[in-house]
């Protein structure tokens, strides 16, 4: 039997990936996008037209994450259709580039009001539905920049991803008694494929980032080359994708799943990580939770 899913962020992207890969996979989806009638119109448009091309049951659904009240209608509308949600793909995301001293504070709340908080408004909005059947499924896209190789330069998205990975793990530990599943996928670095990097911000104290080019001159010029250097020819983005119905699909969803063909070493250390973490909840007489 099909699962109703909703995708944040899904107007492009791992998003727009993952909800075609999970409708063609015979999920019920919904891809949460905002300004549906604005700015990703076409977006839409093109969702619409895949349905009609593949007989996949997709549906678009304004989702703006930095809203509460955005969040709670989306999870209305879809349980009001459908009766039901079985599982939430946090996607929705923002990157930003440039010298981190640079990017004034107010900037750096609002990247983590759209990847941390973002996700709390998401749960608040959706959990009381899961828990209220004792089932679901809660998909976290994270990042290896949390974990493995960090190059400077993209101090505020690392930031924020780091703490979504840290709400994610905690959420793991107090869903599992109510039959809620957690699982994290952990992209690397995908230059190709996806508008990720294209579509960055940049900081908004110019001058200040523009002493940084007496010492770093062009330095995430050089970063893009030697990442793109880096990604096997073969990578794909829709790697990504193929591991979110992957995990959907599982009879036991693994806890983190890795899709990192450059290999900068996240999968080692969270692979620590997340041992020493089984280990301590062991011993705090919680093993019911590892």
């Amino acid at each position: 039997m099909g699962k109703v899913i909703v995708v944040t962020g899904a107007s492009s992207g791992f998003g727009a990936l993952a909800v075609r890969r999970l409708a063609l996979a015979g999920h019920t989806v919904y891809a949460g996008m905002r300004d549906t009638e604005g700015r990703n119109a076409r977006a839409v448009t093109d969702l619409k037209a895949f349905g009609a091309d593949t007989g996949a049951d997709v549906h678009a659904v304004e989702l703006d994450v930095q809203s509460q009240g955005s969040a709670d209608a989306a999870i209305g509308t879809i349980v009001l259709a459908q009766g039901r949600i079985d599982v939430v793909v946090h996607n929705a995301g923002h990157m930003v580039t440039g010298p981190a001293e640079a990017f004034t504070p107010e900037q750096y709340a609002d990247l983590y009001d759209v990847n941390v908080l973002g996700t709390q408004r998401v749960n608040r909005a959706a959990l009381p539905h899961l828990r209220g059947r004792h089932s679901g499924h809660v998909v976290w896209v994270g990042s290896s920049s949390t974990r493995g190789g960090t190059p400077p330069y993209l101090a505020p998205y690392f930031a924020a991803k780091a703490a979504m990975d840290a709400v994610a793990v905690s959420y793991r530990a107090e869903l599992l008694r109510f039959g809620i599943e957690t699982t994290i996928v952990v992209p690397g670095a995908f230059t190709h494929g996806t508008n990720h990097f294209a579509h960055s911000g940049t900081p908004a104290d110019t001058s200040r980032a523009a002493e940084y080019e007496e010492f770093y001159p062009g330095l995430m010029d050089q970063l893009g080359g030697r990442l793109a250097e880096l990604e096997p020819s073969w990578a794909d983005v829709g790697a990504v994708a193929d591991a979110i119905v992957d995990v959907v699909d599982a009879e036991k969803p693994p806890f983190r799943v890795h899709v990192d063909p450059s290999e900068d070493g996240a999968e080692v250390v969270n692979a620590v990580a997340d041992r020493v973490r089984g280990e301590f909840l062991r011993r705090v007489g919680l093993a019911d939770l590892v």
